[in-house]
């Protein structure tokens, strides 16, 4: 029975945007974030919005959250979730700006972005986790929504594919940090770069171990 229940609960379906659809809502957006648990990087953050219309197409039964994806299975999911959706669109936020207003209101403020840059525009949200009380539609926040939503899975999906680009792009930039392998989250051999290297201009100085070693870094800038 648990194995039926976690299977259900890793395979979105349409279900919540039809019952919209029903509801009167055409335009509903799911929405979603990635790299807000990084040390380094932007955080990104996509909306993809879904109609009846193209509610029809295969891809939303194949969508799942970005995390139990391969980098081959997101990237291919990727580039038909843009060929399906009535529209989708990306914010993103940078690392200098995450640590100025803190990791929450520059994740909010991705998302923010990525939905205003819809068109046409939404007129209702799914969110995974994060409410943005500042816009002024009709929304749904829930915990886990990119394991339920499809338009939030789809959503993940473009928003990991493409912070990994970007990624890979700050690996070329800043090869000993190795950025293309582990995307700037805390792995071991990342906090190893960071202690021998310090920081480089990608980083997030506010976030742990970083913060703690300020001192530390700061001080050959003083010398």
């Amino acid at each position: 029975m648990s194995g039926v229940s976690e299977h259900k609960r890793n395979t979105p379906d349409l279900q919540v945007e039809q019952s919209l659809w029903a509801r009167g809502f055409r335009w509903v957006a799911g929405v979603d974030e990635a790299g807000r648990g990084a040390l380094a990087g932007p955080v990104v953050a996509a909306a993809v919005l879904v109609t009846p219309e193209c509610g029809a197409s295969s891809i939303w039964s194949s969508v799942r959250d970005s995390k139990l994806l391969s980098p081959a299975q997101r990237i291919q999911l990727a580039d038909e979730i843009r060929r399906a959706a009535a529209a989708w669109a990306i914010g993103e936020v940078d690392a200098a700006t995450i640590d100025a207003i803190g990791i929450a209101a520059a994740t909010r403020r991705a998302m923010q972005e990525a939905i205003a840059a819809l068109s046409p525009a939404a007129d209702y949200l799914l969110l995974d986790w994060v409410r943005l009380p500042h816009i002024g539609l009709p929304q749904q926040a829930e915990p886990k929504a990119d394991r339920t939503m499809a338009s939030v899975a789809a959503a993940s999906i473009l928003a990991k594919v493409h912070r990994d680009r970007l990624m890979q792009e700050y690996d070329r930039r800043y090869p000993e940090y190795r950025f293309a392998v582990h995307k700037g989250y805390g792995v071991a051999a990342h906090c190893a770069a960071i202690e021998r290297f310090g920081p480089c201009p990608i980083h997030r100085r506010t976030f742990a171990p970083i913060a703690q070693r300020a001192t530390l870094f700061d001080a050959d800038d003083d010398a």
